[in-house]
């Protein structure tokens, strides 16, 4: 089935802005509500289940330059929790 984009944004933010960004997702997780997320004239509301799978990906890409980037991905099927995954993760 094709993808379809429900939300976008990319632009350029200080760490001190990326930090609180997340930290209000955080809240969000921890409190149980849904995520709410907005920019400009686009916006989506999604009901984050109790398990959802979380993905951490480190990555390089080399195109004439070097680009690295980190990504952190929440993924759930509609109407289900996940379970599983790969061992407990760290970040430090």
């Amino acid at each position: 089935m094709p993808e379809e984009v429900l939300f976008k944004t990319e632009r350029s933010h200080s760490r001190e802005e990326i930090a609180t960004y997340l930290r209000s997702v955080a809240d969000k997780l921890d409190g149980g509500g849904d995520l709410a997320l907005s920019a400009g004239d686009e916006s989506v509301e999604l009901a984050v289940p109790d398990r959802p799978t979380f993905e951490v990906k480190a990555e390089r890409e080399t195109n004439g330059s070097t680009e690295l980037s980190v990504e952190f991905e929440l993924e759930w099927k509609e109407g289900e929790d996940a379970e599983g995954g790969d061992g407990d993760l760290s970040i430090e």
